[in-house]
Parts: C-alpha cells; sequence; structure tokens
C-alpha cells in the first residue's frame, strides 16, 4: 500500500500467512518474496486509486493463498525448488477432493525448466551425448562408447516387466514366473543414434528391439526382419527417425503450454489403464471391458513400452521423463484409442451375470487372492519350505 515501508511485508502478504498458519502450514513473508522472485509464486491483484495516488489491494487473491500452500507443501530445506514444481504441476492435474478448493496451475514455464531439468540428468540422455560424441571419432571413441553405457547401465539395472498374462498363467500353474527382457541390449540402440545404424548391425539392433518387447517379438525374429532390409530384399527403413526421436530435450523446449497441459492428461489416463492392466497377473476378475480394453493395448503393441514409461508412483523425475515421453504423438494416440474403448464399454467391474456389480467384482477378487494365498501356503509347507 501507499507509504509502506519500503521492504516491509504487504499487509496483503501478512493475510496470507495467517490464512496458512490456520491450516497449520507454517510459511513467511520472506518466503513468499522469495518466491515471487523465483517466478513461482503471483502478485496480489491491484486496483489503481487514480491518477498520482498508487494502487491498494482490496483483498487477498485466493490463487496466491493456494499457491503458497501447495508451495510450501512440496519445498523443504535443501530441496530443489524444480522438484517441488514437478510435484505442484502433478497435483494440479488430479481430481479434486468434494468440498475441497483446486489446486491451482504452476506456472508452466516453470514446469518447462524443471522437467528439462530432470531430463539432462536421465541416463538416457547422458547416452546420448556419449554416443553423439562417438560419432566419426574413430573405433576408439566406438570402444568407450560402449564402455560408458555398459558402466551406465550396470549402475542402474532394469528388466522389464513379464506381461500379465503369462504371470497369471505361472501362477495359476504353481510355475515360477519368468523373468522380464534385460534391457543391457539397449546399448545397441544408443550406439545406431549416434554412428549410425549401418554401422551396429542387424544382429545388435534386432537384440536392442527385442528388449522392448515389441508385438513378443525375439530377437530371431528383428534379425530376420532387419537383416532383409539390410540385403535389400525388404523397403528400406529410414533410421533418421532415430535422431529425431532421441531428442528429447527440444520436444519438451518447443512444447506449448496446451502441450505440457495435454501430455499429463495423457499420462495420468496411460497410468489408469497401465495400472488395471497389470492388476489382471494379480488375479483381478475379468471383464469384456477389462479385456477389450488390455485387447487395444496389444494391438498396438505397447504394454512393454508402457511399462518402460509409466510409474504407478511416480516420483518427481520419473514423473517429468513420462511427461517428456507422452508429448508424442503414439502416447497421444494410444490414450484416445483406451478412451473411445472405455467409453464404448466402461463396464469395467461388471461381472457377466452378476447384478451386484463393483461390489460383487470385488467380493470375487478377494475371494480369489484368498484362495491364492492359502494355495501358496499350503505349497511352501509340502516343500519345507513354510515357517
Amino acid at each position: 500500500m501507499v507509504g509502506m515501508a519500503r521492504g516491509a511485508p504487504s499487509p496483503a502478504d501478512l493475510q496470507v500467512v495467517r490464512e496458512l498458519a490456520v491450516r497449520g502450514v507454517g510459511v513467511t513473508a520472506s518466503q513468499l518474496e522469495s518466491w515471487r522472485r523465483a517466478g513461482l509464486l503471483p502478485r496480489h491483484r491491484r486496483r489503481g486509486l487514480g491518477r498520482g495516488r498508487g494502487s491498494v489491494v482490496d483483498e487477498v487473491d485466493p490463487v496466491v493463498v493456494e499457491s503458497a500452500g501447495v508451495l510450501a507443501r512440496h519445498l523443504r530445506q535443501g530441496r530443489d525448488r524444480r522438484l517441488a514444481v514437478l510435484e505442484w504441476f502433478a497435483e494440479a492435474g488430479g481430481a479434486a477432493q468434494p468440498g475441497a478448493v483446486r489446486v491451482p496451475e504452476p506456472p508452466l514455464a516453470a514446469v518447462r525448466e524443471a522437467v528439462v531439468w530432470v531430463l539432462r540428468g536421465t541416463v538416457s540422455h547422458r547416452l546420448m551425448e556419449v554416443a553423439r560424441a562417438a560419432a566419426g571419432a574413430g573405433e576408439e571413441a566406438v570402444d568407450a562408447l560402449y564402455e560408458a553405457a555398459g558402466r551406465l547401465l550396470a549402475a542402474r539395472p532394469y528388466r522389464g516387466a513379464v506381461h500379465p498374462a503369462l504371470v497369471r498363467a505361472a501362477l495359476e500353474a504353481d510355475e515360477d514366473v519368468p523373468e522380464g527382457a534385460d534391457f543391457k541390449g539397449i546399448v545397441h540402440l544408443v550406439a545406431a543414434i549416434g554412428l549410425g545404424a549401418q554401422e551396429v548391425g542387424a544382429d545388435a539392433l534386432a537384440e536392442a528391439f527385442a528388449a522392448y518387447g515389441w508385438f513378443d517379438l525375439t530377437a530371431e525374429d528383428w534379425a530376420q526382419m532387419l537383416g532383409a532390409v539390410e540385403r535389400g530384399e525388404s523397403p528400406p527403413v529410414d533410421w533418421g527417425l532415430l535422431q529425431e526421436h532421441a531428442d528429447v530435450l527440444g520436444p519438451v523446449q518447443r512444447a506449448s503450454d496446451e502441450q505440457l497441459l495435454r501430455a499429463r492428461t495423457v499420462l495420468g489416463g496411460l497410468r489408469m489403464f497401465y495400472g488395471l492392466y497389470t492388476m489382471h497377473a494379480l488375479f483381478m476378475p475379468d471383464t469384456p471391458a477389462l479385456a477389450a480394453l488390455r485387447a487395444r493395448i496389444d494391438e498396438w503393441g505397447m504394454f512393454p513400452v508402457l511399462d518402460h514409461v509409466i510409474s504407478l508412483s511416480p516420483s518427481p523425475r520419473h514423473f517429468a521423463e513420462g511427461l517428456a515421453v507422452c508429448l508424442e504423438l503414439p502416447f497421444d494416440g494410444l490414450y484416445e484409442t483406451l478412451m473411445k474403448q472405455l467409453a464404448a464399454d466402461p463396464d469395467l467391474f461388471q461381472l457377466p451375470g452378476d447384478e451386484s456389480g463393483a461390489a460383487g467384482f470385488m467380493e470375487t477378487w478377494t475371494r480369489v487372492l484368498r484362495e491364492q494365498t492359502i494355495r501358496a501356503r499350503e505349497r511352501a509347507n509340502a516343500s519345507g519350505e513354510g515357517p
């Protein structure tokens, strides 16, 4: 307000502090100003008093209060603000609880900056940088690329998930669940991006593609197809697409605010569909609607890819990586396909012939899980592995 001492907290900010304190959220006026300087908190809306008379804040802006509240929840001493921004963006995209005030959106420029920051630190981005540096640098650079990739992948070993139908069948037959695909072969894909597919060869690329598990094709299947391309027996492949899709930073930096919001919607939707798919492995009762959703994902050959991208309880970093991926058209297209399928058959939890609906579905699932637990205990006791 006019005449207020320079550096003194504004009455509006002091009101924000008091309102949040009532909720049990502790912030200070200096924190509010610090968040404003960082571009994370808006200023209160002001009304002009007329020529030469300055301006005044008539009332505290609710957006300022809610934004400060969510920042206070996600920021803590020593934590990077960009992680808090990502959590804020994820929270703003969730469904509001009945009677609760909806969380406002964070500044989307800050979201974009946070996503790029996360991507720069990922193993995949570091591998791409090493691969591009190796291009045209001779055999020693190629050897260094494979050595660096081996170290990075060994530090964060990853196996793809086994298809839920195979897990369920193994459990029902009292057999061991098979292991998922080993992702070490992905190093060849990284090399192809940096050095060119022709330098890597069909067999190595076949190993990389098989690691993703697309369309249930084995390394031998991929080797036959890629070998045919190499020999000129099949139409040529535009390997330039590998380099195009390897640029993970560019699409995020160029993404509009609307595209970032859409990517969040796609990511949230695909997380739901992926969760429904994986629950099939845990004896969730099958219904025509659930089976139809799984069939659509299988038609696209996308379960292994979703398994690599989607986390049901994502950290802020994993959320950022998923958000970047969901800017790509194939993921948007899959989301639209699954939403249309859901609209056509929304009775996900309606067992055929059971009029009790979701209650009967959950009762059946609980009974099956109880039976499977008893069977597992009996098997363990029979084998001498039980308590």
